[in-house]
């Protein structure tokens, strides 16, 4: 079997592992369980580059990449309202070497998930965005920059995935874990056939129902 080096396994974690992953100890749950959708914002990517530009003065060298990702990096696509930013570091582990700096532009440390990457969320209010933190080898960067450009290029696979958030935004959930579930095998399937189109690296399908 000829895997994609990106490829992982279908997997939700369980609202308790997601609860641990949180600062404050528990995910915050939704105020009347909606999940906010909304149509694309043209003013996204602007607004993108200025909480880029900010981060990259605040932090200098610390930087290693920085990358919009999520709906809002996809034209046209329904999304929540944050834009969502992967910053790569040296050492995400490493809080003190970039958390005070973020801190002073109005960013809060929401999550902290040693055992994923040692990846870290910082949140910030205005603008609304969540600040994905990873390291030099992590590969979740790589996937969402993956996933990104399939949702850019392809407009079937951008058209269910908006079809879906759409549908999922009438619904109830208590958490935003429990929406993203929902949407799970849907970005498993796009993930699918991006690894297949990818000529780079072979591919045996890996499907849900195998």
């Amino acid at each position: 079997m000829t895997v994609h080096p990106l490829w992982r396994p279908y997997e939700t974690p369980s609202q308790e592992e997601t609860d641990k992953a949180f600062v404050a100890g528990r995910e915050p749950r939704t105020a009347d369980g909606r999940v906010d959708v909304v149509a694309y914002d043209p003013a996204w990517p602007a607004t993108y580059a200025r909480v880029a530009g900010a981060v990259r003065e605040a932090l200098g060298d610390v930087v290693v990449a920085i990358e919009h990702v999520g709906s809002t990096s996809v034209p046209g696509l329904a999304a929540k309202p944050f834009i969502d930013v992967d910053l790569v570091v040296t050492d995400p582990a490493d809080e003190a070497s970039y958390v005070p700096a973020l801190e002073r532009l109005g960013y809060v440390l929401r999550v902290r998930e040693p055992w994923w990457e040692e990846h870290r969320m910082l949140r910030l209010d205005d603008p609304r965005a969540n600040l994905h933190v990873f390291g030099r080898d992590a590969a979740e960067p790589q996937r969402h920059l993956l996933f990104r450009e399939r949702l850019r290029t392809d407009a079937a696979d951008r058209a269910a995935y908006a079809a879906l958030k759409t549908e999922l935004a009438t619904r109830e959930f208590g958490t935003v874990m429990e929406y993203n579930a929902a949407k799970s095998a849907l970005i498993y399937a796009i993930y699918e056939r991006a690894f297949a189109a990818d000529p780079a690296h072979p591919h045996d399908p890996q499907p849900l129902d195998r």
